[in-house]
């Protein structure tokens, strides 16, 4: 009850006219910068920095965390509407929400991702106000150990996401891995696979391989099958998911609120971590399963609202543990420290204000970008009425600017076009491109955590089944390969079989 009425004093201190309006430039900010490829949450929190100096803490911190959460939601519209997912963790987003608009479906996709996003950031706000010392405890239990079995169940978890063929889905997992481990070796400080390129150190940029294989691919492959948007547009008839949509996205914005609020409260969990994970329980649960890469609803509606629920309880160990679990949270956590406010057990005794303050405003903000997505979807829709020829274009040089102005370094336009032409040939060949994408992002995290155990462990392998909760994601990751290999012997089976069935035809 101590955190509900924390929860009730934070909204006296939102509830003025100059917080709520903080609240809004956060959101509508977010809503910008998550459009736009490489820009992202981290660009624009530093971007008002300098202007939150002139604020009192709690407006400060109010915009701050609003432009945070704004931008999840606001990678969404490119991911749909062209699919150019503007961060990692909308990439889950174009899988279904892509197919959706060139079916003329746009308006439902969107809208069900603003819902979904406000269930899943509303709920995961609440639980933080009222769990968050006891979830806090429990964080702190988990060590490498735990961390390593973890993602390497959230690789396995691939295997819902591999496509028609489960052996290239293997291949690309592969191929995620390997680029996952150019640059600087973590644990000995050597450098692997660089072949004396300077900008290899700190490995391939992310946002090339994004883009590339996402966004300039697809225009890529253009000149051979035309770049269509219009058609699909002149077909959209409402801008609202119907009954039949809201009735199929209900499971999954439930089990997307439980996934991302589970991965958010653990330290340096990436967040395309949960929508990952929310897209193939999804695929596992569903009863469409046929709809699945051609525009099922619930796969948009459980990975946004994973997304949204994840960046809302990702607060929790910068609030109570002072520790920021990505990039973002920690320009928050410097500009926590510039108003005199420091993150960790004590915030709540000495800033209450600010410290229940900025958990209300998620709250506030979430209700904001409801009432700010739903009538702006028909403006967004309409894009999709411009040609094709100019919405590649316009793709062109969003992913330049965006791949440049991250470390305006000219070998990421190199990187970009590089992987650009290595996504065409991959789309061409029926290669699935998420599960490299997913293993690029663990590929370090799970080295570094793995190193760490066994350091700790002094060697003995046994750390990763001697430990409850590591044993615990250790047999469900074996569980999913088992279904995996399984899948696989069916699959031959059937190949077989068929050939037979044509030898004697």
């Amino acid at each position: 009850m101590e955190g509900l009425f924390g929860l009730l004093h934070g909204f006296d201190v939102v509830f003025t006219w100059q917080n709520l309006l903080f609240a809004l430039i956060g959101c509508l900010t977010g809503m910008l910068v998550g459009v736009l490829p490489g820009v992202g949450q981290s660009a624009g929190m530093a971007l008002l920095i300098p202007i939150t100096y002139h604020l009192d803490p709690a407006g400060a911190i109010i915009m701050l965390a609003s432009i945070f959460y704004g931008a999840a939601y606001g990678g969404t519209i490119t991911s749909v509407l062209m699919n150019v997912p503007g961060e990692s963790e909308s990439i889950v987003t174009t899988f279904e929400g892509y197919p959706m608009a060139r079916q003329g479906r746009a308006g439902a996709a969107l809208s069900i991702s603003a819902i979904g996003s406000f269930v899943g950031g509303t709920v995961a706000t609440v639980m933080l106000a009222v769990l968050a010392l006891p979830i806090s405890r429990l964080a702190l239990q988990l060590g490498p150990p735990e961390y390593a079995t973890l993602m390497i169940l959230g690789l396995t978890l691939a295997a819902g996401l591999l496509g028609s063929s489960i052996v290239k889905g293997l291949i690309m997992v592969v191929f995620g891995l390997m680029l996952s481990q150019i640059g600087t070796d973590p644990a000995l400080g050597v450098t692997r696979l660089t072949f004396g390129n300077v900008n290899l150190l700190d490995g391939i940029p992310i946002l090339a391989i994004i883009m590339g294989f996402y966004g300039l691919s697809d225009v890529l492959l253009s000149v051979f099958k035309p770049f269509e948007t219009g058609n699909a547009a002149a077909r959209i008839t409402r801008l609202l998911p119907t009954a039949s949509d809201m009735k199929r996205s209900i499971g999954a914005i439930a089990r997307g609120t439980g996934i991302g609020m589970m991965l958010g409260v653990l330290p340096g969990m990436a967040s395309a971590v949960s929508t990952f994970f929310s897209y193939a329980v999804e695929r596992r649960v569903t009863r469409h399963p046929e709809e699945f890469g051609k525009g099922a609803i619930e796969g948009v509606a459980g990975p946004e609202t994973a997304n949204n629920a994840f960046a809302n309880a990702s607060f929790l160990p910068l609030m109570t543990l002072g520790i920021p679990g990505s990039a973002a949270l920690s320009i928050l956590f410097g500009a926590l420290m510039i108003q005199g406010v420091t993150p960790g057990p004590l915030m709540f005794r000495d800033h209450p204000d600010v410290a229940w303050g900025l958990i209300a405003s998620m709250v506030v903000g979430n209700g904001i970008l409801l009432a700010l997505s739903l009538p702006l979807i028909g403006m967004w829709v309409a894009i999709l009425r411009l040609p094709g020829n100019l919405i590649g274009a316009i793709i062109v040089v969003v992913s330049l600017i965006g791949v440049y102005t991250v470390q305006n370094n000219p070998f990421d336009i190199l990187a970009l076009a590089t992987f650009t032409l290595i996504g065409a040939g991959l789309k061409w060949l029926n290669y699935p491109l998420a599960p490299a994408i997913l293993a690029f992002i663990l590929g370090k995290p799970i080295e570094s955590a793995i190193g760490q155990s066994l350091n700790i462990a002094q060697g003995d392998a046994t750390v990763f089944v001697t430990r409850p909760i590591s044993l615990v994601f250790t047999l469900a990751a074996v569980a999913v390969i088992g279904m995996s290999v399984l899948r696989l012997y069916r699959e031959v089976r059937e190949e077989r079989e068929s050939a037979i069935t044509e030898r004697h035809s």
